[in-house]
């Protein structure tokens, strides 16, 4: 089969694999559409994986094309969307119910082969099966909304609070939707592209703008999301909460990013700082947000790139084009 490879740090390409094939209790899905994230960038930078050569992508829903011996759950021709989290069930952390930071973390896509190919293989356990109204290709969203449904769990928003989110990528417009959703009176998008900050008054946000400073709050905000990763907007954000607000770092930073914090600040203000990691409790209730049209697919995906594109499709990616970018094999 054909696959997206990242061979080495900066290097990818299409190769010609092996096709795969099920265990006892896997599936073989044949990939109807495969999202990308920054989780990619970091993978392509050298990060995240622990080795190289993989085949990325941990965003994807397809067609059941084979079963496992033992699989009873699901069958060929079933549509499903795939949970990439691969968790040990043994640690310390999988034993207190926090799968997601597993001490033997594992993700399709990240640590084995992944949804960036014609086929993929998943445990039946991470499988989703969709409803018939579900365009397949659309339901590779459900992955990315799973993570956004796993930071508001950490939020644990109150009715009526102020919302202030940085980014309106994939990602950021995904919590504006949350946010709407959770009982917010305001939602402030922070962006630098005008083309997205666009999308985010289309989906209903209260204000845009491209610095805080054009909106500013006397009190700050409540809560304040950075769904950039980058350390400039970072720092700009944990200056926007308010007193006894909450900052959430959902975007992923580099590795060698930095940030400063004011102790005093926090301890005076009862600031909370926390962050969100993937995937946690929360895909099949992203699942059902999605089949109750929680996000429009025409407005969050942008571009559809055939599997041999990949490579553009990352860089496209990588210059804050579009929305969520998909590729087809």
């Amino acid at each position: 089969m054909k696959a997206a490879v990242i061979s080495s740090p900066g290097v990818v390409g299409i190769e010609t694999v092996d096709d795969p094939a099920p265990g006892p209790r896997d599936v073989v899905v044949q990939v109807a559409a495969c999202g990308l994230c920054g989780t990619d960038l970091h993978i392509l930078q050298g990060e995240f994986a622990p080795t190289l050569p993989i085949v990325p992508g941990h965003e994807f829903a397809g067609e059941i094309v084979a079963i496992g011996s033992d699989v009873r759950e699901l069958a060929v021709g079933d549509q499903v969307a795939v949970d990439p989290s691969l968790y040990c069930h043994e640690c310390h952390y999988c034993r207190i119910g926090r799968n997601n930071l597993c001490e033997r973390w594992a993700a399709i896509g990240v640590t084995v082969p992944g949804g960036a190919a014609e086929y993929a293989v998943a445990p039946v356990a991470n499988c989703v099966k969709l409803p018939e109204h579900i365009r397949t290709m659309d339901a590779a969203l459900i992955e990315p909304l799973s993570c956004a449904v796993r930071g508001y769990d950490i939020l644990r928003s109150q009715l009526a609070s102020h919302v202030l989110i940085y980014g309106s990528g994939t990602m950021g417009l995904m919590m504006l939707e949350l946010a709407k959703r959770t009982g917010a009176a305001t939602v402030d998008v922070v962006d630098v592209n005008e083309e997205r900050l666009a999308t985010a008054t289309a989906l209903g946000c209260s204000r845009v703008a491209t610095s805080a400073e054009e909106i500013s709050r006397p009190r700050g905000w409540d809560v304040v999301v950075d769904a950039t990763g980058n350390a400039q907007a970072i720092q700009d954000a944990l200056e926007r909460v308010g007193k006894g607000g909450t900052f959430l770092q959902f975007g992923v930073a580099d590795y060698a990013a930095r940030a400063t914090i004011e102790p005093y600040r926090i301890y005076n203000q009862e600031i909370t700082i926390t962050g969100s990691m993937a995937v946690l409790h929360s895909y099949e209730r992203a699942a059902e947000l999605f089949a109750g049209g929680v996000l429009d697919p025409e407005v969050f995906i942008s571009d559809r790139l055939p599997l041999v594109d990949y490579a553009t499709a990352l860089q496209r990616f990588q210059a804050g084009q579009g929305r969520k970018i998909q590729v087809v094999p």
